[in-house]
């Protein structure tokens, strides 16, 4: 499954600052709901936050799939971190690094590769999930730039984020041919936001609302060509959803982990509960499915490093390992009974943060219907 050597030490070294500095203080940073920047900064100076991007830009000079082992890893030990470097590693930046010019690179790249600033992606609004097409959030074209006006919602690190990749339509009459992506730093007059969203799960990630009244940028944070915008993000889109199957194959990791663990220390009937079949049946079933979804994933990983097209394999790995993740999830709480139900184990914070996953990527109603029009239907 990992191919090479490099692959092999990341995933280890991964591990390692997973196991020291991420899953003893995980509970903590869960129930304080603060987002940990000194782990964010850590993983900075380990070349994390630029893994996918040239040594030119600041970037470490990785791969797609050296970057999904780290984000698994990370996920093993604490999913609200993971989802949030996930985010500065991606999709707060790709654009700024492929349309952005030297000096935006040198304002905002650099400083979000090296951990001195953090990056928002600005997709979804209330009227508009799944359905690009009813953006309203409009950017108008005046003499020296682009005026924005309109809202987001569900921006993960949007309270705190410096600058943010914000997609607009330009033409409500020309719908998905109308969009394009701009980027706004957060000092911009006129930007604003709300307060923190108090979420179920992935409590460390800060989720708000993102507010444009007539912020004006220049003609050249314009981030890929007028109108293009989804084709902007579709350059990216195998590479979300890979990344967040990678992020539950990290959670259902934990819970497998914690559930093998468990069943081997709990005794009833004179014995520990793993000799019962129906407990080695769950044990079991998550294994499958664990090893399933990693095949899956990192065979998509690496046709992406390769420059293959695969979105649709993607978006199976993406629907497959997510759904997997939510049962192990929730076997595990079975597993440990009473004790699934109680605050002291981490398995309560797997059940609630898998939520998350369901809908980053691409909600699971439409992913189903997109893999399905990839067969005529």
């Amino acid at each position: 499954m990992l191919r090479s050597d490099i692959e092999k030490l990341h995933r280890t070294i991964m591990a390692r600052f997973v196991d020291e500095e991420v899953i003893p203080v995980a509970r903590e940073l869960d129930e304080q709901g603060e987002f940990p920047f000194y782990l964010f900064r850590k993983l900075a100076d380990m070349g994390i936050l630029g893994i996918r991007y040239p040594k030119k830009v600041g970037g470490s000079n990785g791969s797609t799939t050296l970057y999904c082992i780290a984000m698994e890893e990370l996920a093993r030990g604490f999913l609200s971190l993971a989802a949030t470097t996930a985010m500065q590693c991606l999709m707060a930046t790709n654009g700024l690094y492929l349309y952005g010019t030297k000096k935006m690179h040198e304002e905002y790249l650099r400083p979000a590769l090296s951990g001195e600033k953090i990056g928002a992606f600005q997709l979804t609004e209330p009227e508009a999930g799944s359905d690009l097409g009813a953006v309203r959030t409009s950017a108008t074209k005046v003499k020296d730039g682009w005026v924005i006006n309109g809202m987001k919602t569900w921006s993960t690190s949007g309270p705190y984020g410096h600058f943010h990749t914000v997609l607009c339509q330009t033409d409500p009459a020309k719908k998905l041919k109308g969009l394009m992506f701009v980027l706004i730093p957060s000092d911009t007059p006129g930007f604003s936001h709300s307060k923190k969203f108090d979420t179920l799960g992935t409590r460390t990630s800060s989720l708000s609302e993102i507010y444009f009244n007539n912020c004006h940028v220049p003609d050249e944070y314009m981030l890929g060509e007028l109108g293009r915008g989804l084709n902007v993000l579709l350059t990216i889109l195998a590479e979300i959803r890979i990344m967040t199957a990678c992020l539950a194959i990290g959670l259902h990791r934990a819970a497998m982990d914690d559930s093998i663990k468990y069943c081997k220390e709990r005794v009833q009937f004179g014995k520990p509960i793993g000799k019962y079949q129906l407990i080695q049946a769950k044990i079991a079933n998550m294994a499958v499915n664990l090893e399933a979804g990693r095949l899956m994933a990192y065979k998509v990983t690496h046709l992406i490093d390769k420059k293959i097209a695969c979105l649709n394999e993607a978006s199976m790995a993406k629907y497959f390992t997510v759904e997997s993740a939510c049962s192990a999830c929730d076997q595990a709480t079975r597993i440990f009974g009473a004790y699934g139900y109680s605050m002291e184990y981490a398995v309560q914070r797997y059940y609630r943060d898998n939520r998350f996953l369901l809908y980053g990527g691409g909600t699971h109603e439409v992913l189903q219907t997109t893999i399905a029009r990839q067969f005529g239907i």
